[in-house]
């Protein structure tokens, strides 16, 4: 994987690679997601385990953040984001998001995974989806 910009690393193998995340007013109370499949069962014989990295495009600028993956038995092992953003806001918002996301997504089926706003970045979590689907089709059997 080559990273480029920031690379921000959480405990348990977690990071992202983001840019320019939409901006909100108000913090979330709280990350939410949503489920895709529902296939969480399924998950271990459909996906190989493995590392795996892709970079979410996301927005108008366009943006991006990198995400690097572990999977294991078809979940997700550990997150690391890579930033790329360089404007103090948009930084601000994946910086965030790259601190908060390990706590949503690690211990959760791929298949399971997508977000919709985590740390008051929906723009984020638009690169962090489109990363996991991209990852989803790699880690495929």
């Amino acid at each position: 994987m080559t990273q480029l910009g920031r690379k921000i690393t959480i405990a348990t193998i977690a990071g992202l690679s983001l840019t320019g995340c939409a901006t909100t007013s108000t913090p979330d109370p709280a990350p939410s997601s949503t489920s895709d499949s529902g296939a969480g069962s399924r998950a271990a014989a459909d996906y190989a385990d493995g590392d795996y990295t892709a970079t979410g495009w996301y927005g108008g600028q366009p943006s991006r953040i990198g995400v690097a993956i572990s999977l294991a038995d078809g979940m997700i092992a550990g997150v690391r984001i890579t930033t790329y953003a360089t404007d103090p806001t948009s930084l601000d918002y994946q910086e965030r998001f790259a601190e908060e996301i390990p706590a949503v997504v690690v211990g959760r089926s791929i298949d399971d995974a997508n977000v919709s706003r985590v740390a008051g970045a929906s723009g984020c979590s638009e690169g962090f989806n489109a990363a996991l689907a991209e990852i989803r089709a790699d880690a495929k059997r």
